[in-house]
């Protein structure tokens, strides 16, 4: 059940920014630099050396996941929602494994499906496509970056400051 203040936090209106620091704390990703793209449907997350494999007859994917900023290099094994074409950048369908998992923007959580894919040549190694976006009441400030704080980032940043 949703308290009182979750709730009244969900009807507020969330301005983010284009690009923004995320979290998938059940991936154990925090921190992360992500663009918020409305051009794109679906959430894509970099991934390298995707195998997939069976763990008590439910479909799992293991990958490892790396970011060029201050986020850590992270092998992630997780259960496998789904299996879709997804248009690349090019255009291009490409068949892509789908993970749902729990995001994180400011101290809002939700889950969202993700797909993986390999993004070493990209800006960003995570996009956050409208998908994830529907039904939060987020508005997309295209001229603002960085309006939000991960929660992650500021328990760290109380655990780091002296007393």
């Amino acid at each position: 059940m949703v308290d009182a203040i979750e709730k009244l936090e969900m009807r507020c209106m969330l301005i983010v920014g284009w690009r923004e620091r995320v979290d998938l704390p059940l991936l154990g990703l925090r921190n992360l630099k992500a663009k918020i793209d409305t051009g794109a449907r679906t959430s894509a997350l970099h991934a390298t050396d995707i195998v997939s494999f069976e763990r008590d007859g439910v479909p799992w994917v293991k990958f490892h996941t790396r970011f060029d900023d201050d986020a850590l290099d992270t092998d992630v094994e997780c259960p496998i929602f789904d299996q879709r074409d997804i248009r690349n950048t090019s255009g291009i369908p490409q068949s892509r494994i789908i993970i749902r998992t729990k995001f994180r923007i400011g101290s809002r959580l939700w889950k969202i499906d993700l797909s993986l894919t390999e993004r070493s040549d990209m800006k960003f190694r995570m996009i956050v496509g409208r998908t994830a976006l529907r039904r939060h009441n987020i508005l997309v400030d295209p001229s603002k970056s960085n309006l939000t704080t991960p929660v992650s980032a500021q328990h760290s940043d109380e655990r780091s400051s002296p007393s």
